[in-house]
């Protein structure tokens, strides 16, 4: 469709509404324009799903216009409030997120998965206890969803509420066994905590159970240079950022919930040459932005 046909044109091209033919030898009546529910509501599920695939590809600019336009013609339709809310937070739009899918709720409140997407606004906005409460919502619905039990976790790491963070990661694997980025959350607390052999164990169960899992590589090499085993940890590094090369900046790290103990440690071990090299396909160096204390 046009990008800029309004609701009628659109109406009309959908063959949902056509233009009143004019009466003879008489004045012309008014008209009144006579709208079929049902199939305005079909056109904006058929809409939605085509918004749906779309963003599945990434392509949000294509994808927004027909979710919007699917929520006007299917506004009682919680699942595609949902999705309009979920492109728009993929968009980084996250008021109009945060709206779309309270708007989802107020249609489907037993709907957890809505809660735990508000929790995930919430938690980009940086707003922990409202993101805290909106899992913790979720979680009462589907109490044994191993992502909103490892978001929850997420959650309360970054309030600094760690035991309770690993209680709720615990909960993730216990759901489901391998859940590798719980069981690297936890050896990244242990990091901090000083517990290095224990981070060790976490990140070499997190390898073995996904050997193309590129953080708990790059995160175990790092430990075991620190150790002092470096011949290892420098084929590991390179094998981690051949994976995935976004784990050579300092930033990406902090945005994946690396403590300041672990981001020091991996500076020095981005710096090397033989990592540096690793890097330089991609045109891509280690950020030394000084990191804030959580």
């Amino acid at each position: 469709m046009p990008k800029h046909v309004g609701l009628i044109s659109f109406l009309v091209i959908c063959g949902l509404w056509s233009m009143p033919k004019a009466a003879h030898a008489q004045a012309l009546l008014p008209h009144t324009l006579q709208l079929d529910a049902a199939k305005l509501e079909k056109q904006g599920l058929s809409l939605a799903q085509e918004a749906a695939q779309l963003g599945q590809f990434q392509q949000f600019e294509l994808a927004l216009p027909r979710a919007r336009l699917a929520s006007q013609l299917a506004p009682n339709s919680d699942k595609v409030w949902f999705l309009l809310g979920g492109l728009q937070m993929q968009s980084k739009d996250l008021d109009a997120a945060i709206a779309s899918l309270k708007k989802a709720q107020s249609l489907n409140p037993k709907n957890a998965d809505v809660l735990f997407a508000l929790g995930s606004a919430h938690f980009q906005q940086q707003k922990y206890p409202a993101a805290i409460a909106s899992y913790q919502a979720g979680l009462k619905l589907k109490p044994n969803d191993p992502e909103g039990l490892f978001d929850l976790g997420n959650a309360y790491y970054m309030t600094n509420r760690l035991p309770e963070a690993i209680a709720q990661y615990d909960k993730a694997v216990s759901q489901n066994k391998k859940f590798w980025p719980a069981i690297n959350n936890i050896g990244l607390i242990s990091y901090e905590q000083g517990d290095i052999p224990g981070a060790i164990q976490k990140w070499q169960t997190a390898v073995n159970i996904d050997k193309r899992a590129a953080e708990p590589l790059l995160a175990l090499a790092v430990a075991l240079y620190t150790k002092g085993d470096r011949q290892q940890a420098l084929a590991m590094g390179e094998a981690a950022l051949r994976i995935d090369q976004r784990y050579g900046d300092l930033e990406f790290l902090k945005q994946n919930l690396w403590g300041n103990r672990l981001l020091s440690d991996t500076k020095k071990f981005l710096e090397l040459p033989r990592i540096q090299a690793a890097l330089q396909p991609q045109g891509i160096s280690p950020r030394t932005r000084q990191q804030p204390t959580q």
